[in-house]
């Protein structure tokens, strides 16, 4: 059985309170920690093979790697932010974990910002999620009363400060310039890079944008060691992920696995199979942004970074949505086209004009009034998109029409008039 990194205190009654928090082991070597060199700290993150869990997957020790010291930096300061947004639709994994322990994701954030030498961190939060806010805000109130956030952390002179914030509820304040934008008080509409954000983020200060996931991660590496971490998931994928398991399944929920597990166990042993008398017809497995796999393909594979490279997609957030074959898959594209032009920020003309139009298409083929023509012309556009956009929004609004058509091609052509 596979010791939970993530998920050990779910189901705890009151886990979300610090007594009994601290009582299952929260906060309990944050002070060893503290007193570690930084340096230290991001070597045993590098070296644990942690990469980042809100979906872009990109190595955390490398990424607090790119923060410039304090001697090329000069009076600066160090922000860290940490992406609470999720907006991807089939992902609800961090809201779960902000709900269950909010307290180690506290702990998460007082560690990473020791070892970016920062001082002061934002937890930012979808627009929706006040409910999440106040208690995060109550968990925060409980650590400053303890010395656990604030001036002179556990008697260790470090000093930190943690603040919530909400935004407004926009997809696109998930990247994480977009976030930065909306933190500063401006709309959220992402930057051009370079520079990134290590250098020249929030306020003009080095930044570093952190999934919520990610920064829970972090204190049990620390803890246990960087080997201990990698014992688990793949030599390429280490460690546990957080799977968002939605869709036509017996148990949705989110369910901790090690990387490299087969997508059936999951699909089986995790979220109780499918219905009586259904077959599986498709998978997202990484959020409604990547490309949706067959049944076969699905079937056929480990759930770790290489092998969804392999099938040409992504795992993404780990947003594992089912759908058996009871679902209108042309229908379930238009909504994902509605979805994507909905939330386009409108910066970049290709991803203003083309989500809506490809949104167009996509809903006049499912109500049975397309052509052959509205099919080419869609993939057409989805293929104008990647690439051509200031961040990654042009290639999420693409690729859902690019799978679909090119894995489920007849059924499409079955809606069309000729």
């Amino acid at each position: 059985m596979v010791v939970p990194v993530l998920t050990a205190r779910f189901g705890v009654p009151g886990a979300h309170t610090l007594e009994v928090a601290r009582r299952h082991g929260v906060y309990a070597d944050l002070g060893r920690v503290l007193a570690l060199d930084p340096g230290a700290v991001i070597t045993e993150v590098t070296a644990s093979g942690l990469r980042g869990r809100g979906g872009a997957g990109f190595p955390t020790g490398a990424k607090w790697g790119f923060v410039p010291p304090p001697e090329r930096r000069g009076n600066r300061p160090v922000h860290l932010l940490v992406n609470a947004d999720e907006s991807e639709p089939g992902t609800f994994k961090d809201r779960v974990l902000l709900w269950h322990d909010p307290h180690r994701v506290i702990e998460g954030t007082l560690v990473a910002a020791r070892a970016l030498g920062c001082h002061r961190a934002w937890i930012y939060l979808r627009g929706e999620f006040k409910f999440l806010q106040a208690r995060l805000d109550a968990a925060l109130a409980e650590a400053r009363a303890a010395r656990l956030v604030g001036p002179d952390v556990l008697g260790s002179g470090f000093d930190c400060e943690i603040a919530t914030l909400r935004g407004a509820g926009a997809y696109i304040c998930g990247e994480e310039s977009g976030l930065i934008e909306s933190v500063e008080g401006k709309k959220g509409m992402p930057r051009i890079k370079p520079p990134y954000p290590a250098v020249v983020g929030a306020f003009g200060d080095p930044t570093v944008v952190q999934n919520v996931e990610t920064l829970a991660a972090v204190p049990w590496i620390l803890e246990h060691g960087a080997a201990a971490y990698r014992a688990f998931g793949t030599p390429a994928s280490p460690g546990t992920k957080l799977f968002s398991v939605s869709g036509h399944v017996r148990r949705p929920g989110v369910y901790e696995l090690p990387l490299g597990t087969p997508f059936p166990e999951l699909l089986q042993a995790h979220a109780g199979g499918l219905g009586p008398g259904r077959t599986l017809q498709a998978v997202i497995p990484g959020g409604s942004s990547v490309p949706v796999l067959t049944a076969d393909e699905a079937m056929g594979a480990t759930l770790d970074y290489e092998d969804m490279a392999r099938l040409g997609t992504f795992l993404g957030s780990g947003g594992v949505i089912v759908l058996d074959d009871t679902a209108d898959l042309v229908a379930a594209l238009a909504n994902l086209t509605r979805f994507y032009a909905h939330e386009s920020c409108g910066q970049c003309t290709p991803c203003r004009e083309g989500c809506g139009w490809m949104a167009r298409i996509a809903a006049r083929v499912a109500a049975g009034r397309g052509t052959v023509e509205d099919l080419a012309t869609l993939e057409d556009l989805a293929r104008a998109l990647p690439g051509r956009t200031i961040c990654a929004f042009g290639d999420a609004a693409a690729l859902p029409v690019l799978s679909f058509l090119a894995r489920f091609r007849s059924a499409f052509e079955a809606r069309v008039q000729p």
